[in-house]
């Protein structure tokens, strides 16, 4: 009697915006700043997201050589999970090891990852509802897909030995419908699984 329960614990410090204290932490457990076990995660959403990058699945039949990968899933949960500041780290730093081999590559999917995480992240945390969580994923889905078709008409012909014409070509046949296709794989995921994760991670 009198004691409040983890539950109800919890959802009162996601109302007020507070955290408990954590022995681990290096700044006396303040809310917001940095503790062992933030670190820790951000580290293992940083891995998961190297890993799963350099995952390639064919989607897209009209454009095979167009892979998905479901790396921007781990950068939206992050965000989820820890806010935009988590976003922005795991869609850097998880797309920092493809710089050696593919450069323009690697800076595009850096651009798309932002581009999709800190908007949506913004918007949950504001927002901090199953709402807020559907508003932010599709927001952020509109962004990174501009975001992305941007990248290719400026990037691409870089280094891709296309023209800006014939990369503009490929826009309503090829790269829009595979990134919308993309992208909604992405929303459907993360709205599915964020809750059970972010409780899992932050307990």
């Amino acid at each position: 009697m009198g004691m409040l329960s983890h539950t109800e614990n919890h959802q009162n410090q996601e109302t007020s915006g507070t955290e408990p204290f954590d022995a681990h932490s290096t700044a006396g457990g303040v809310s917001g700043r940095w503790s062992t076990r933030r670190i820790a995660m951000y580290a293992l959403f940083v891995a998961l997201t190297i890993v799963l990058s350099y995952v390639s699945i064919p989607i897209f039949p009209a454009a095979p050589f167009l892979k998905y990968d479901p790396s921007g899933i781990v950068v939206l949960v992050a965000g989820f999970a820890f806010g935009p500041m988590a976003a922005a780290i795991v869609g850097v730093l998880g797309f920092l090891p493809h710089i050696f081999g593919n450069p323009f590559g690697a800076l595009i999917a850096i651009i798309v990852a932002l581009a999709l995480g800190l908007p949506a992240s913004l918007i949950y945390k504001r927002i901090h509802s199953r709402k807020g969580a559907v508003i932010g994923i599709l927001v952020g889905a509109v962004t990174g897909l501009v975001a992305a078709l941007l990248c290719n008409l400026v990037i691409t012909p870089i280094y891709a030995h296309m023209g800006f014409h014939q990369v503009l070509g490929m826009i309503i046949p090829v790269l829009l419908p595979f990134n919308l296709l993309k992208f909604t794989i992405h929303g459907i995921i993360t709205f599915l699984i964020y809750k059970p994760i972010s409780n899992l991670v932050k307990d």
